[in-house]
């Protein structure tokens, strides 16, 4: 299909839903005209336009997380696109991986856990707070006493590894886990930042590596 195949709404705009391409995550809901869609396709990279001031936007132009663009896909009716993305950073202004992170119902069936759905649930108690939710007690007293818990799990972690006792190693390493993640949501630090940063030395480690067996 092409361009001209596309049915562009009575405002000019056409709905994109953003996916990561690697994990198939839902990232946002933006809109395109025709000419932030041209720019697209020839940039290579996301850019859309903002119904609210009324302007195009380039993914990233200010908070430095852009979208490569590996797909545009159109619906069965050619008026809605997926857009699936290489994303560079949290697609989201608050810091989350995605902008849909605010739960409004679930039929209570377990879903495969991951660390950036656990991450997306305390942005979640971040930004809406929750009456009683340990997490938004947390953010409520703020960065200080979040560091103090990530202290004290580090030590229990410790303690527990001492011990020689794997099972409750987990258990407290769990512990530090999730506060670390509190931390990281507190300063804006997503998931795919501290995968990015391993991934960073990860080749460096294999250029050391190579260069050793010269």
């Amino acid at each position: 299909m092409e361009i001209k195949d596309l049915k562009f709404g009575p405002d000019g705009l056409i709905p994109a839903v953003v996916q990561d391409c690697r994990t198939g995550q839902v990232l946002t809901l933006a809109y395109m005209n025709r000419e932030s869609l041209d720019i697209t396709l020839a940039e290579g990279y996301t850019c859309f336009y903002s119904r609210s001031r009324k302007c195009l936007w380039r993914k990233g132009e200010t908070s430095g997380n852009r979208q490569k663009v590996v797909s545009i896909t159109a619906d069965c009716d050619c008026d809605a696109l997926t857009v699936k993305v290489d994303k560079e950073g949290p697609a989201c202004h608050t810091g989350a991986e995605s902008c849909f992170f605010n739960s409004l119902f679930s039929a209570g069936e377990e879903q495969e856990f991951s660390l950036e759905s656990l991450y997306e649930l305390i942005m979640g108690r971040k930004t809406e707070g929750k009456e009683g939710s340990y997490t938004t007690y947390l953010f409520q007293k703020g960065k200080e006493k979040i560091l103090k818990k990530v202290g004290e799990e580090c030590t229990e972690v410790v303690i527990g590894a001492m011990k020689g006792s794997k099972e409750e190693t987990v258990f407290e390493i769990s512990d530090l886990a999730y506060h670390v993640l509190v931390l990281m949501a507190e300063m804006g630090i997503s998931v795919q930042d501290i995968k990015d940063e391993l991934a960073s030395r990860h080749v460096v480690d294999k250029k050391v590596k190579q260069e050793t067996m010269k």
